[in-house]
């Protein structure tokens, strides 16, 4: 009797254990990589992350039975590292699409391996103007993002007519990504010639104030700033040394809201110094919300095991165009069969996200057919966000970024 008990119970085990072990063989992976600044800008790469992480909950982490999972690949800043990234994306077998930002040197240094090795680069933070702009129809890197081709206009605009700046100058940092912005800015303002200054990453703060000092000898009336947030908190607090009759107003890119910015300027906010930055035209803020907006935000604080809470993070647009980027790639995913060759799955979505055949809600706007196939006709072809999506904004007292409505006409 004790055997045969123990017989039926081995079976019955059997059978429990067969079809769990069954449907543990059934799920597949395949790998989301995050090549992101994490050791110095984390802010920006923590929302970034999240962003995708809250597009990807939406479907349960799951298509066509393959599991979706983000893999966090620190570049810190370093181009090598980013590169090293790639080829381990590559030798994976189970990596579908490789997410970039926020810097734009790494992508624009190793856009010949990018497009050369068919890795398929998606950008939610990353404006450097050459980075999409590979000329051959075999262009692999989308982005959703601002385009430096586009910012430096809004910038000089918002100069020009908002702070009526008539002589601007321009503070670069002197890397691929400032030299990109020198490139448009001079053709944004037209007539107007501004002076260029160029600093380098690591720059202190004696050095910016001496820069700042020799900028105030000139007959600048105001400065465009590009530069990350590590060195854009430098300046600014330099700025904020000055007496509040010799400080110069600055218009900065959006490279600035990428780290712990507004807590290390903070006091230098408060006391009234003049600074807008760019940012796309969307905020979690703004009121009355959508019934889309309130559904990502009630997405992301249920996320497991760390919820979010949108309204919360200190580089918001992060958040915003992953979440965005993510949902039209699950659409172009959507219009094709995942297979086992990740190769193949890479070229297909390619080619899917040329050319998405329904439109996407996202949270900046709706997207009808976004991209589409490169040529030097339509430079702006893997470009998502047009000049009309970019606005200014500046910070609140209590760090809270705040969207500036844009001016109604055209560019001068």
């Amino acid at each position: 009797m004790r055997s045969l008990v123990c017989v039926l119970l081995l079976s019955v085990l059997h059978i429990a254990a067969f079809p769990l072990s069954a449907r543990s063989e059934d799920v597949k992976t395949l790998t989301l990589y995050h090549d992101s600044d994490y050791s110095n800008h984390y802010e920006s790469a923590y929302a970034m992350k999240m962003g995708v992480l809250t597009a990807l909950a939406e479907i349960n982490n799951n298509v066509q039975d393959y599991q979706l999972t983000l893999i966090e690949k620190d570049n810190r800043g370093n181009a090598n590292r980013s590169l090293l990234h790639m080829q381990q994306f590559l030798k994976d077998p189970n990596a579908l699409v490789f997410i970039g930002g926020l810097h734009s040197p790494p992508y624009i240094k190793n856009r010949e391996f990018i497009n050369k090795n068919k890795l398929l680069l998606l950008l939610p933070w990353a404006a450097g103007g050459p980075i999409t702009r590979y000329p051959s129809d075999d262009n692999w890197v989308f982005r959703l993002s601002v385009d430096d081709t586009k910012a430096g206009y809004r910038m000089a605009q918002f100069a020009t007519q908002t702070l009526n700046c008539k002589n601007p100058l321009l503070l670069l940092e002197d890397t691929p990504w400032g030299k990109s912005n020198n490139n448009t800015m001079l053709k944004a303002f037209g007539d107007i010639k501004p002076q260029v200054k160029w600093f380098n990453w690591n720059t202190k703060i004696n050095n910016a104030k001496l820069m700042l000092h020799q900028i105030k000898n000139t007959p600048a009336e105001c400065i465009l700033f590009v530069g990350n947030a590590i060195e854009g908190a430098v300046f600014i607090n330099a700025m904020a040394s000055f007496a509040k009759n010799e400080r110069l107003p600055i218009v900065s890119h959006w490279g600035i809201t990428g780290g712990d910015f507004f807590a290390n300027v903070e006091q230098a906010i408060k006391s009234n110094l003049s600074l807008h930055f760019i940012q796309s035209c969307f905020s979690f803020l703004k009121t009355p919300q959508t019934a889309l907006t309130k559904n990502v935000i009630a997405q992301s604080l249920s996320l497991k095991p760390t919820p979010v809470a949108p309204t919360e993070l200190i580089s918001p647009a992060g958040f915003i165009h992953a979440y965005d980027l993510t949902k039209l790639l699950l659409q172009g995913i959507s219009q094709i069969t995942l297979t086992d060759n990740t190769e193949h799955n890479r070229a297909k979505i390619k080619h899917a996200l040329e050319n998405l055949t329904m439109p996407v809600n996202g949270l900046i706007k709706q997207y009808q057919r976004p991209f589409a196939v490169w040529s030097a006709n339509n430079i702006d072809a893997h470009e998502a966000l047009g000049f009309d999506d970019l606005c200014m904004a500046n910070y609140q007292p209590d760090g809270k970024i705040h969207i500036i409505n844009n001016p109604i006409g055209n560019v001068e």
